[in-house]
């Protein structure tokens, strides 16, 4: 978990993902398309991917990937990302990290 959390505050916004994932990929380009550039962690090119996964479980993500982090706290998956974008509430919390 420790990995994890130093992983997620790397940059503003986080993204792990698998290189597979059609809506890792969709996250990724909303994001993109807010102007914010992600730091993306392809977790099934990692060795510890397995624990990877285990530790975004154990941190609240009902599902391991995609799994957002702004400003080093989950924000959650698909559905809770586009929840925000829908409701408007996004944009605010990655105002301070558009590129």
């Amino acid at each position: 978990m420790d990995k994890v959390m130093r992983m997620s505050s790397e940059k503003g916004v986080v993204i792990f993902t698998k290189s597979s994932c059609c809506l890792s990929y969709a996250v990724q380009v909303l994001f993109q398309d807010l102007g914010v550039n992600p730091k993306i962690h392809e977790i099934d090119k990692d060795s510890e991917c397995r624990e990877i996964e285990k530790a975004l479980m154990r941190l609240g993500c009902s599902k391991p990937v995609p799994a957002v982090f702004i400003g080093g706290k989950l924000v959650g998956s698909t559905n809770e990302v586009m929840s925000m974008h829908l409701s408007s509430s996004l944009v605010p919390l990655v105002k301070p990290y558009l590129c």
